[in-house]
């Protein structure tokens, strides 16, 4: 959720290993082209530049990982398993919106590709909603569950703030986490204080 070229400087220099820059138009955290640009130019090769998208085309996904440029592409919508063959998949992070039935689905969706992306991020089921709301999950029971294959980096996300990341860490035992609302002062204004303390503690 990076929208501005000091937001990308700060998360960099607060010892995050990636921003993400949101192409989903309903979003309020979105940016154009442009200006994903000069998020990315800001940062240089000092972390990972991950685009968010949501049920976009494989086409643009594509044009915009060459133009900004983009190390990853975060799947954040209802992407079906074929469409992941379109693109790099080693570049992919696919998220998923858990509900109560844990992390099978996740696996059988993964199944179904044949292969495995980057990542796999979990977050939290929002009705009408793609990621953003702050919403969390049942960390133990992330933690606990066995569903996923070992090789398969996990990414946690949803209503994770500067006071909870070691909790959901001790608890889930992710790979990484995944930070937007719990480190603003205003959807998509990042705040220094938060930002900060989110990474020292995580």
């Amino acid at each position: 959720g990076i929208t501005t070229p000091d937001d990308a400087r700060l998360a960099a220099d607060a010892g995050a290993d990636a921003i993400g820059i949101n192409f989903y138009a309903s979003s309020p955290r979105f940016v154009e082209p442009d200006q994903a640009k000069k998020i990315a130019a800001a940062v240089g090769n000092a972390v990972a530049v991950v685009g968010v998208f949501v049920n976009e085309s494989a086409e643009r996904i594509k044009q915009l990982m060459e133009e900004v440029p983009l190390d990853f592409v975060q799947l954040h919508g209802d992407e079906p398993p074929d469409f992941l063959e379109q693109l790099d998949v080693r570049r992919v992070i696919k998220a998923f919106r858990s509900r109560d039935d844990g992390l099978q689905p996740v696996a059988d969706y993964l199944a179904a590709c044949g292969f495995a992306p980057a990542a796999v991020l979990i977050d939290a089921h929002a009705p009408g909603h793609y990621g953003g709301t702050g919403v969390s999950l049942d960390w133990a029971a992330v933690g606990k569950d066995t569903s996923l294959p070992k090789n398969i980096p996990l990414i946690l996300a949803g209503g994770l703030t500067g006071e909870n990341v070691a909790e959901a860490i001790r608890l889930a035992g992710p790979f990484g986490v995944d930070v937007a609302s719990g480190v603003e002062s205003s959807p998509g204004v990042k705040d220094e204080e938060k930002v900060r303390a989110f990474d020292e503690n995580a």
